[in-house]
């Protein structure tokens, strides 16, 4: 195990949950890291660089989302990816 590790949990704001346009977002935000990014919930584990992965986690409005990163820069993918998750991926809450 790396000696680099970070780890949150979240919970999905936005009202659709994690579709296609935020789960592009969160894949895109954990790709600008070399850091191993997971996303878990009720004990199902994902690649958060896999759209498919993030998809298949079923994460609806209210779901709490634990995340992991591994490696030099787990620090700051953890935090952009919280910010992502904080601000409802920009979405309208309405």
């Amino acid at each position: 195990m790396s000696q680099f590790l970070s780890t949150a949990t979240v919970v999905v704001r936005n009202p659709q949950g994690l579709h296609m346009r935020p789960a592009n977002l969160l894949v895109t935000a954990a790709g600008k890291f070399t850091s191993n990014v997971t996303i878990v919930r009720e004990g199902q584990a994902v690649d958060c660089k896999s759209i498919l992965g993030i998809l298949t986690l079923g994460a609806v409005q209210g779901s709490q989302l634990d995340l992991r990163a591994e490696g030099p820069d787990a620090d700051s993918a953890i935090e952009t990816i919280v910010d992502l998750f904080q601000r409802g991926f920009d979405e309208p809450t309405e």
